[in-house]
């Protein structure tokens, strides 16, 4: 099974897909796939989350893991329906330990210093820094990665095409997530070349 550090480092985005009807998920991930995106994050806030998941990996070349798992019932599923690693938008005992249990990658997310110290308690050093930009921005991040150095984070939450490079220049930064590649009603060739330029930023 590959590490979470491994996956994180895969490509600077990764891609935070909100699958509101099936027949979307295989041509959304061969679309982001083609685009040079293999990493992709499906989150479980729709009720055909767990077969968007299933049907993505169908895709050669999709890392496809289940975002939005909060807490060991979530999990559970998301293993069971083939997830590949885990992101959740904070971190509980119940859950982190339920996740490290599993040996699943696991990328908890964090916001300030008590829930990166939870984390480490817990063995893990890889996290999600969210929501990104109302915790603070680039600025908070900064502050928070200069006191745990052996942190290191993925961005997610009002990141945009934009603003990625202002958070891909830091050191303890090993990827972003957004969803900015494939938004509702997007056709395949659009998400490619968007995912193609995703693809390519530092």
């Amino acid at each position: 099974m590959t590490d979470i550090d491994a996956i994180m480092r895969m490509a600077p985005v990764i891609p935070v897909l909100v699958i509101e009807d099936l027949a979307d998920a295989l041509p959304v991930a061969q679309a982001l796939v083609a685009g040079g995106l293999h990493v992709l994050e499906v989150t479980l806030r729709t009720p055909c989350a767990l077969d968007a998941i299933r049907a993505m990996k169908q895709v050669e070349g999709a890392v496809v893991g289940a975002g939005t798992v909060l807490n060991p019932r979530d999990l559970d599923a998301a293993l069971e329906a083939g997830s590949e690693f885990i992101v959740s938008p904070g971190l509980t005992e119940p859950l982190g330990k339920a996740a490290v249990a599993s040996g699943v990658p696991f990328l908890p997310g964090t916001a300030n210093a008590g829930d990166i110290m939870r984390g480490l308690d817990m063995g893990l050093t890889r996290f999600k820094f969210f929501p990104a930009m109302a915790a603070g921005g680039p600025p908070a991040l900064k502050a928070l990665a200069s006191v745990f150095g052996q942190a290191r984070f993925c961005p997610t939450g009002g990141i945009t095409e934009a603003s990625a490079p202002d958070w891909l220049a830091m050191d303890a930064v090993l990827c972003v997530g957004g969803g900015w590649m494939a938004p509702a009603g997007s056709e395949p060739a659009e998400i490619s070349a968007k995912a193609s330029a995703a693809a390519k930023l530092t």
